[in-house]
């Protein structure tokens, strides 16, 4: 086939994003299964103002064509405004929902572009659905369209008009069943042609759990967090639960942190804070076999590839509870634990620490799960029956 996939920025070095790692991993599991492929994004690189900082023009990459596109220029004042109204859980008029999507992040070069050519492609792939940028995908070609929604139990999801463009594709290509389950909830009486439970392949790897303390000095015990620093995935809450746990059980547990974006640390805090920003695969891996867990405070998740990873490191996972997707891998797998509220956490974190063979068990279950679900091969067999299908 000929596959168009189509993200709002290119999975690369200095790009944090689990979407965009995602869409670029099912485009190379397209390649290894014999498809033309050309990948198609915009020239941003920063996630925060969408800045045309990469250069237009295509280029081969991993048995792929890449196509860049200048991305619109946001317009800021209307989109904050209407986002915060949204983030805030008030439902937007029509009008109102056409300036946020207007505002937001598009590219009318991409969008013209996949209309001209849409001829040429059999399967278009896009994801994830927050943007207007895929939602003109969808609408451009409905009826190739395999979305990768990547959904969130949020308010933008109840987005009349992104859920309008969304009925009308050929499918869905989801990552949990839990996803699938509120992609239901959200859209009733969705019927998709097409509607499998993919997910992202993860190449099994080993990793020193004593190598993380060599190379850094940092000899005390730690948890980890990896990805955006951010409120919607929750940091602010670990930053305040793990200066509360160390001014409460007097327990020198550090927070180590990889990744990018802003982290408000109290000076309690401070001297047991290590943010390493961007590390390469190893020594992030590394980072998660040496700590007592990695902790994933967000509740709008459709996958954890960190979890997963962590798993792969040989570390148990500690999640919020409110995160139905991270809650969900946790029990599928019996590879972590989960809090709701502050004591929730400081029990779980005591138990982790003070029970460090049950702990290894906990991830060790995790791992055997990752490798059986997540195995790149297992992924690829999901992904080419939907191709087909």
């Amino acid at each position: 086939m000929n596959l168009a996939f189509v993200s709002p920025r290119l999975h690369e070095p200095g790009t944090v994003g689990g979407a965009e790692t995602l869409i670029y991993s099912l485009a190379q599991d397209a390649v290894r299964l014999g498809h033309r492929v050309e990948m198609l994004c915009t020239c941003a690189k920063n996630h925060f103002n969408w800045a045309n900082e990469l250069p237009e023009g295509s280029f081969e990459r991993d048995g792929m064509t890449v196509r860049r596109f200048p991305a619109d220029p946001l317009k800021v004042d209307s989109f904050a405004r209407l986002q915060i109204d949204l983030s805030r859980g008030r439902r937007l008029s029509d009008a109102e929902e056409a300036e946020w999507l207007r505002s937001g992040v598009n590219s009318s070069a991409l969008v013209a572009w996949l209309r001209e050519h849409a001829a040429d492609y059999d399967r278009v792939v896009a994801g994830p659905y927050l943007f207007a940028l895929i939602r003109e995908a969808c609408l451009a070609v409905p009826e190739k369209m395999l979305l990768v929604p990547c959904f969130h139990d949020e308010n933008y999801a109840r987005i009349r008009a992104l859920q309008a463009a969304f009925r009308g594709v050929r499918g869905f290509l989801f990552n949990t069943d839990p996803e699938r389950r509120l992609a239901h909830r959200l859209m009733p009486g969705l019927a998709p042609r097409v509607e499998e439970v993919v997910a992202m392949g993860i190449e099994p790897f080993e990793a020193d759990k004593g190598a993380f303390a060599a190379r850094t000095g940092i000899a005390q015990s730690y948890v980890v967090y990896s990805g955006r620093r951010e409120e919607g995935k929750g940091t602010p809450i670990l930053v305040d639960f793990l200066d509360c746990f160390r001014r409460r059980t007097k327990r020198d547990v550090h927070l180590v942190m990889t990744g990018s974006g802003p982290v408000d640390v109290p000076p309690t805090l401070a001297p047991a804070f290590h943010d390493l920003g961007f590390v390469s695969e190893q020594e992030k891996r590394e980072a998660m076999a040496g700590a007592v867990a990695f902790v994933h405070p967000s509740v709008n998740e459709s996958l954890s590839i960190v979890v997963l990873e962590s798993w792969l490191a040989r570390t148990p996972a500690l999640v919020h509870a409110r995160g139905e997707v991270l809650r969900w891998q946790c029990e599928s797998s019996c590879g972590g634990l989960w809090f709701g509220c502050y004591p929730e956490f400081e029990e779980a974190l005591l138990w982790l620490l003070d029970n460090p063979a049950k702990a290894a068990i906990l991830a060790e279950q995790g791992r055997r799960y990752t490798l059986e679900r997540y195995a790149p091969d297992a992924v690829r067999a999901r992904f080419a029956a939907a191709l087909e299908r």
